[in-house]
């Protein structure tokens, strides 16, 4: 159930309140609507930089973008659930726990994250998903999944780099694929920690420069995203000094890397 004191105006901060067609800024009369399934907090023609970019291409490809991934992990990793679970399993979930994902994309992480979240003795699922993503293509996607699957998730449309929610919030924060083409990445990171919950361990997976460069920018229809030579942004330097326990890997025969460190 979402609930007023959860969301935050992400262009002020300030408080929100939840009505039949979406949510209200009281100080500034400011609408969020509901669209297609999901709560909008910003306009696709606002989208700036490589946010535009990105949100143009996953647009695009966001009809077949889950089977093709399919098709892919089948291939490369034995099916999809060993590929998932390769980064998935660093973070610590429990029933009963408020999990948040940025750039959720078609939800396709949700599935495997319910498993670690059962309850042990009912077997019933008992966490709260959200998820956040730019593409309106994609949250559609992802509104069709949650339906096929009978999962429940409160979705959302906006930038990572300014997200919609109170401070410390979440009981898991994280993040897979997408933060190396934001257009501030370390604005995203900052926002991932200021939602989280003290003690909470985060988790950000992307790709690394051997997957960009030795696929992505092979494949015709994505290829013109990727600059040939661009370098990927040095994400464990924006990981702020007070952060703990701050560990990197290389996930997924090194086309994936995983970062985990926890809130103080």
């Amino acid at each position: 159930m979402l609930h007023d004191q959860l969301l935050r105006d992400p262009n002020t901060y300030e408080e929100l309140k939840l009505v039949s067609t979406g949510a209200v800024n009281p100080a500034n009369g400011r609408q969020y609507p509901w669209k297609h399934g999901y709560l909008a907090f910003m306009e696709e023609g606002d989208a700036a930089g490589s946010n535009r970019k990105y949100l143009e291409l996953y647009n695009r490809i966001a009809r077949f973008y889950r089977l093709s991934n399919k098709l892919y992990f089948a291939l490369k990793f034995g099916g999809e659930r060993s590929y998932r679970e390769q980064f998935l399993s660093a973070l610590e979930l429990r029933g009963g726990q408020r999990v948040l994902e940025t750039s959720v994309g078609s939800g396709d992480n949700f599935p495997y994250l319910n498993m670690k979240a059962k309850n042990v003795k009912t077997g019933n699922v008992n966490a709260e998903l959200y998820g956040l993503d730019i593409s309106s293509g994609m949250l559609k996607q992802a509104v069709r999944n949650l339906r096929r699957w009978k999962l429940e998730a409160q979705l959302f449309q906006g930038t990572a780099e300014r997200l919609p929610f109170q401070d410390n919030s979440f009981d898991c924060v994280y993040h897979v694929g997408g933060i190396n083409c934001f257009s501030d990445p370390h604005a995203a990171v900052l926002e991932m920690i200021r939602v989280a919950k003290p003690g909470t361990r985060l988790m950000i997976a992307d790709e690394t420069q051997k997957l960009v460069k030795g696929t992505y920018g092979k494949v015709p229809v994505v290829k013109g995203y990727f600059a040939e030579g661009a370098d990927l942004p040095e994400m464990l330097g924006l990981i702020p000094p007070e952060m703990l326990e701050v560990e990197y890997k290389e996930v997924c025969k090194g086309l994936m890397y995983c970062i985990t460190f926890r809130k103080p």
